[in-house]
């Protein structure tokens, strides 16, 4: 169970019931393309604070607050977590992969994985020759070629008895914890962190009693790692007034990450604000004008071309939505080992709820008229 921030100058807005939702929800495997029952959580979680709520045919679920509002506002994450596929199973038993999202091949040896079939899930490794059989100097790095899985079968017949066939998902077993009482540590922090954060922005909606003068819809969007699909097609369903995108981004301060090429970024000093073309200008100047007024410290970064993030999608669909990206600094992206400081979390959720509370159906999109 997560511990509470013990900092007694940071007074933590997350509840028991909060952090255990945290942890059951990045603990319950949802690989792209296969996010069901991770939504099923994230709704149950968010429902007592929505009016309404719709599914799409992909899977993509948002909550909506004043649903008979003609102006509308989305607050945005994405669901999905990177995996990998069965692609092969060898005559004597061993599995090769594929990618589902963009899968570190190098971290892949010696973890322990679930292979999702139709009944149930079976157990396996990550095997990798030992250290003695191989040549000091000519050594093979892992490689999406020669990682491999064996879940103690001697043949592919024994294989496909377990319920295991070409297509089965596989996702790492690794689950959250509490590292220090000062960091979220797990595998797919990316980003179920992110609904996780926009499902306690309306919770704190309803408990202040907050009246909208606007639609919201809280939208927890499915395989943004294939491609930012989910989002996609949902922004076209809902065809939002402007939209509210959060995700992760890189903390640079760890060895090994160019930080001129990167940029300097620390977990712990607050979300990252992006400045880019998919990014809206003044609802950006709106957002930190919020974070200013209210002591919310953040991180400014720039996007060259596109985000990389569920914004490019929202920004770039009906004729172009405006959209502002509020990301929240990670350690270790696509590792098993996530790592986002409890105080970034808990500032990203009070800027996005400023930013909604203080935003007017009359807030003025155009540049020049």
């Amino acid at each position: 169970m997560a511990k509470k921030e013990k900092d007694p100058k940071f007074k933590s807005i997350l509840s028991k019931e909060d952090l255990a939702f945290l942890e059951a929800y990045i603990n319950n495997p949802s690989p792209t393309g296969f996010e069901a029952e991770g939504q099923k959580l994230w709704l149950n979680y968010l429902k007592p604070s929505i009016d309404t709520y719709q599914v799409d045919n992909y899977g993509t679920v948002y909550g909506v607050i004043n649903p008979d509002a003609p102006f509308k506002v989305a607050i945005e994450a994405h669901a999905d977590e990177i995996s990998w596929f069965v692609s092969y199973i060898t005559p004597d038993g061993l599995i090769y992969v594929k990618r589902n999202g963009g899968s570190d091949h190098q971290i892949a040896p010696s973890k322990k994985v679930w292979i999702h079939t139709d009944k149930n899930k079976v157990e396996a490794v990550f095997g990798w020759p030992a250290i003695h059989t191989r040549k000091a100097g000519n050594e093979k790095a892992p490689a999406l070629e020669n990682i491999f899985l064996d879940c103690g079968c001697t043949s592919k017949d024994e294989v496909t008895k377990l319920g295991i066939y070409v297509g089965c998902v596989i996702t790492y077993q690794d689950e959250f914890f509490v590292l220090n009482d000062r960091y979220y540590v797990g595998r797919a922090l990316d980003n179920r962190i992110g609904g996780f954060m926009i499902a306690k922005v309306a919770h704190m909606l309803k408990a202040n009693k907050k009246k909208l003068p606007f639609g919201l819809y809280i939208v927890n969007s499915v395989q943004e790692e294939v491609g930012l699909r989910g989002a996609e097609m949902i922004a076209h369903t809902i065809s939002p007034d402007c939209a509210i995108i959060t995700d992760v981004a890189h903390d640079t301060t760890t060895p090994m990450i160019d930080k001129i090429a990167e940029g300097d970024f620390k977990c712990g000093a607050g979300p990252m604000l992006t400045i880019g073309p998919a990014v809206h200008n003044n609802l950006l100047k709106h957002i930190r004008s919020n974070a200013d007024k209210n002591k919310i410290p953040y991180q400014m970064d720039a996007a060259s071309r596109a985000t990389g993030t569920d914004t490019d999608a929202f920004a770039y669909t009906k004729g172009g939505i405006p959209s502002a990206l509020i990301s929240l600094p990670l350690r270790y992206m696509h590792t098993t080992v996530e790592m986002v400081h409890k105080h970034d979390v808990e500032n990203v959720i009070k800027l996005i709820y400023e930013s909604i509370v203080t935003l007017s159906p009359k807030f003025d999109f155009k540049y020049f008229k």
